[in-house]
């Protein structure tokens, strides 16, 4: 599906969104590397070709932390070397030491949300194995993802087994920016967009088995789930989110954000509070 294609397909989301949905995020980035930090392109963790993962490694990096950031685009598309994804938070995060891993993963219609979530398990799993040839360490990796993105690494916060059976190590938290799928039960419950029952069906099993609150186990890792005050479908979902996970023990905090849902995605990286406030939860795990 090209892109003019989609965007007609999701109008009326946009509509309720605000207008702020991803809908430009395969648009290259196209920025200097800070002196020193290397471009690993297109490593490869399956036979697909969707199945890449670029690496943004700073020099002389030793048992450095790692973001694992995961692309939104509906489900549907997107791109791990988009300028929204990466430009901002590899400017910032490799000034500072941290590698930066930026996912691909098999889209809809041809692979499953289900699908999708076993794909960022095995790319995890892969990265994990890898990070000691650039200089980080396997048990020091941060889930981040926005949008679709955030709802996979959320699921994967909530159901660390799946990522597990394939292979990827306890990771140190997560940070999901801005995803209006943390309940999927509750969202395909009430009136919703036509656009969700292209991605999630109409099995409430089925929906689940994919959704981040129904997935929830005791014990999980920590997550900050960044939502914007601009829409009315994202903060609502952290909060329930939050709540359930608490009952369970796990450390979740909602950090609402006076942006739209592109600008959480791009603006991360960018000096001020909001990029202040992700540091701070970042450097908070242990």
């Amino acid at each position: 599906m090209n892109k003019r294609a989609l965007l007609v397909m999701l109008m009326p989301v946009l509509a309720h969104a605000g207008g702020q949905l991803d809908m430009d995020d395969d648009v290259p980035a196209k920025f200097a590397l800070p002196p020193g930090v290397r471009l690993l392109a297109d490593q490869s963790y399956g036979a697909d070709p969707r199945q890449r993962y670029d690496v943004y490694a700073p020099a002389h990096a030793e048992r450095a932390r790692v973001i694992f950031m995961v692309h939104g685009g509906a489900w549907r598309g997107g791109d791990k070397a988009s300028a929204q994804v990466v430009q901002n938070k590899v400017l910032h995060w490799t000034a500072r030491g941290v590698i930066v891993v930026s996912v691909n993963y098999r889209m809809l219609p041809a692979a499953s949300v289900a699908t999708q979530a076993e794909d960022v398990a095995g790319a995890l799993a892969a990265a994990q194995a890898n990070a000691a040839a650039w200089g980080g360490d396997r048990a020091g990796f941060v889930l981040m993802g926005h949008s679709a993105g955030a709802h996979l690494v959320a699921l994967l916060a909530s159901a660390p087994v799946l990522a597990t059976a394939r292979g990827a190590s306890p990771w140190l938290g997560t940070v999901a920016l801005d995803s209006a799928a943390m309940d999927v039960g509750a969202l395909m419950a009430q009136r919703h967009f036509p656009f969700y029952d292209r991605v999630f069906g109409g099995d409430v099993v089925y929906w689940n088995s994919v959704s981040p609150l129904a997935q929830l186990k005791a014990g999980g890792a920590p997550l900050l789930a960044v939502c914007s005050t601009r829409r009315s479908d994202s903060c609502p979902q952290a909060q329930a989110y939050a709540g359930r996970a608490s009952a369970l023990g796990m450390r979740v905090q909602v950090l609402p954000q006076n942006l739209t849902h592109r600008q959480i995605n791009q603006n991360l990286g960018q000096p001020g509070a909001y990029t202040d406030a992700v540091d701070a939860f970042i450097a908070s795990l242990r």
